[in-house]
């Protein structure tokens, strides 16, 4: 796991982000380290940080309008914390294809990558694999923070 690791490594640099960069980086720690359930929920964190964050920068009014329009009792988000903190990441996702922030194709892959995390990240006999922990990381840096960040 160490090469992986030190070639998922060389993507850490291109995060503008602070704190995405710092997840990613404590994922691919984690990949190397063989702390495979840390670096899913880890990777998945920084990830979908760098995706709110986005959002809020770039489509905040079209986001809100698609929320409202889901959810009546929506109360326009400002913050990327107001969105994580008033809506669950699947929700978010579908806004994000909805609005064209996701391609279906990215979105779909990002929903497989949210339930590897949600199996990940509580107490349960899940059992993820060293190659199934390094595509998901692998797979959210090309798609989420090579993109985003």
């Amino acid at each position: 796991m160490k090469k992986t690791a030190l070639n998922l490594g060389k993507h850490v640099a291109k995060i503008g982000d602070p704190q995405s960069r710092e997840f990613l980086e404590e994922a691919i720690d984690s990949l190397d380290h063989g702390q495979r359930r840390a670096a899913v929920v880890l990777s998945w964190v920084g990830a979908v940080a760098l995706i709110q964050d986005y959002v809020v920068a770039n489509h905040l009014v079209d986001f809100n309008a698609e929320a409202t329009k889901r959810n009546l009792k929506w109360k326009a988000a400002i913050t990327a914390d107001d969105i994580s903190s008033r809506m669950d990441e699947y929700d978010f996702l579908q806004i994000c294809a909805a609005i064209s922030v996701l391609s279906k194709s990215v979105k779909n892959r990002l929903e497989q990558a949210l339930k590897l995390r949600n199996g990940a990240g509580h107490p349960n006999r899940l059992a993820v694999g060293e190659f199934e922990a390094a595509a998901h990381v692998e797979s959210l840096v090309k798609n989420v923070f090579e993109k985003f960040a």
